[in-house]
């Protein structure tokens, strides 16, 4: 049963990253909701290249952390408590 909590938390994660970043795109062109769009961008500007001549290795990570992902992310975790309590 932990098992079973623990994915759906992660699901639900997921789920309000992805819902959030759409959020964001669409509503950075309009006036009274381009505050969603807001967020910070933190990440290596170039990625680290391992050349080996044989074969190269790129290593990079960028997250962009924005408010309607918090939102929505925060709102799917207050959705899996609820779907938790009826079972």
């Amino acid at each position: 049963m932990k098992t079973a909590k623990f994915w759906l938390y992660i699901f639900l994660v997921g789920a309000g990253v992805v819902v959030g970043a759409l959020v964001a795109e669409l509503t950075a062109g309009v006036s009274f909701l381009s505050w969603l769009g807001y967020g910070l961008f933190f990440g290596t500007e170039s990625p680290l290249v391992l050349d080996l001549h044989l074969f190269k290795l790129t290593f990079g990570i960028s997250v962009k952390i924005t408010v309607s992902s918090v939102l929505f992310i925060a709102l799917s975790l207050i959705l899996g408590r609820l779907i938790l309590k009826k079972e």
